[in-house]
């Protein structure tokens, strides 16, 4: 990944995105991360994920309730927000 504090990232923006199509490209302020630019591609990759990812966990918790299988209301949605399940 590539690496630019959020100076560079200003001064060079236009080769920050060219960069970006090829791979991350991380923005540091301060010695710190604060940011990371992607590709408008990958990010659609990433969304797209994210919903397929939704849709198994919507298609488990009905055949779950189909089974009879029932959780916690509150720990069902904990559990979705830390991203993990068993």
């Amino acid at each position: 990944m590539h690496a630019l504090s959020a100076n560079e990232a200003k001064t060079h923006f236009g080769d920050m995105l060219l960069k970006a199509q090829r791979s991350p490209v991380q923005i540091s302020k301060n010695g710190k991360p604060v940011a990371v630019v992607i590709s408008a591609d990958e990010y659609k990759s990433i969304e797209e994920l994210k919903l397929q990812m939704l849709q198994l966990r919507a298609a488990q918790a009905k055949t779950d309730i189909a089974a009879g299988k029932l959780a916690d209301g509150d720990a069902f949605f904990d559990e979705l927000e830390s991203g993990q399940h068993d």
